[in-house]
């Protein structure tokens, strides 16, 4: 016997994961500084908070658009091309907004598509990255894995919005140039990737809408999974007029662009911490624990941004919604990867994807509207009473309170 034999698996010296994982941080810390700088970007041009809603929508209607097409395409294709492809395209949406911003012929219309292109190539990007896991990482690391990248996106969700809000004092266009290179970045740090990342079919390839529709056969056969679907529909449409109301809600209270990027870096900071304690803590909860605590924290601590005397508190009251939110991730997160066989890995969180991401764009519609018809503290309290149905909602489902636990095999010990 070796002395390599019985030695604990670790994350942190699986060589693929990590230059996916480091390239990441990069881009999409670009991407949350682009985020924040997008509205404030429309503001000063228009002057509608609709305007700015139009746009958040367009970002998201990939979602639900492109998400099927993209689930069965990403289980054709090299999953390891697609997330080339993803962030090259988004790095020269952003760049065209530089370029435009520079000759003094940047439109409402160019925000539009150039925010949709980079939903989209955001649709095949995710898809790629979370069907490639399980290929790269052994399932017994999946749940470290993904408490790593809801570390990832919650500290870019930190940093970003200050940094957007800082460089976007220093000129419009900045954020989007900075954002733009760290795409290339991203991009660069996949050509250094040696597994094989096309996936193994799950069954013989059929026609082109069997193959697609396959993902919601499966997702609906799940109840467990079904109910957690359309659940984070429910809370995706309320939260998708979030940031945007927060953002509005500073300008009300008087805060600069750079007082708003602190308060949303501080929202995003909720979530990085949430992250840290989801990767230590998510074996000792099930799945049905998990699924109604989150949704009652959110109907719970909603309401109260709409009192916030001051930017700081509203960012830190939503910093707790964002803290609860990596639980859910992991679980579910891992629940799905270690159930879906990887030939259709792609199609079912496409399908997943469609259905609960699919309404972020009429949320962010909703919310510019209501902002432009009554105040942005009675717009939160609408927020708030959607995210209370939607909690007894989850409390309600017999599928989510019988919810099986996590399989036994597939956990960390």
């Amino acid at each position: 016997m070796t002395t390599t034999v019985g030695r604990r698996p670790s994350l942190w010296r699986n060589r693929d994961f990590l230059v996916i994982w480091s390239g990441q941080i990069v881009s999409t810390l670009g991407s949350r500084v682009s985020a924040m700088a997008m509205p404030l970007l429309v503001l000063s041009i228009t002057g509608s908070a609709a305007d700015a809603g139009v746009v958040a929508a367009a970002a998201s209607l990939p979602y639900l658009v492109a998400n099927l097409l993209a689930g069965t395409l990403v289980d054709r294709w090299d999953r390891r091309r697609v997330m080339l492809a993803g962030q090259l395209s988004a790095g020269a949406a952003l760049a065209s907004i530089c370029v435009a911003w520079w000759l003094g012929v940047l439109t409402l219309p160019h925000l539009v598509i150039a925010a949709f292109v980079q939903g989209v190539c955001f649709v095949f990007y995710g898809l790629a990255e979370e069907a490639a896991l399980p290929q790269i990482v052994p399932a017994v690391l999946l749940p470290a894995a993904i408490a790593q990248n809801e570390a990832k996106t919650r500290g870019a969700g930190l940093a970003g919005p200050p940094v957007g809000g800082a460089l976007f004092g220093v000129g419009q266009a900045v954020p989007f140039l900075a954002s733009a290179l760290s795409y290339l970045v991203a991009a660069f740090a996949l050509l250094f990737v040696r597994s094989d990342l096309r996936g193994e079919r799950a069954e013989r390839p059929g026609s082109f809408w069997h193959d697609t529709t396959a993902g919601l056969r499966w997702l609906w056969g799940h109840p467990l999974i079904r109910a957690a679907v359309l659940l984070v529909a429910a809370s995706n449409m309320i939260f998708a007029g979030l940031a945007l109301v927060l953002v509005v809600l500073a300008e009300e209270l008087g805060a600069s662009s750079a007082e708003t990027g602190v308060m949303m870096g501080v929202y995003g900071g909720g979530g990085l911490l949430g992250a840290v304690v989801a990767g230590r803590l998510h074996r000792r909860f099930s799945p049905r624990t998990v699924i109604i605590g989150v949704n009652w924290v959110w109907a719970v601590l909603l309401p109260l941004i709409a009192v916030a005397p001051h930017p700081l508190v509203a960012g830190l009251i939503a910093a707790g919604t964002s803290f609860v939110g990596p639980m859910w991730n992991i679980v579910i997160g891992t629940y799905q990867m270690t159930l879906v066989p990887n030939g259709m890995l792609g199609r079912v969180s496409s399908a997943g994807m469609t259905l609960s991401w699919g309404v972020i764009p009429v949320g962010s519609l909703a919310a510019g509207h209501l902002l432009t018809v009554v105040t942005p503290r009675v717009t939160m309290l609408v927020l708030g009473a959607g995210m209370l149905v939607t909690a007894l909602a989850a409390t309600a489902s017999t599928a989510v309170r019988h919810a099986p636990p996590l399989p036994a095999g597939d956990t960390p010990r």
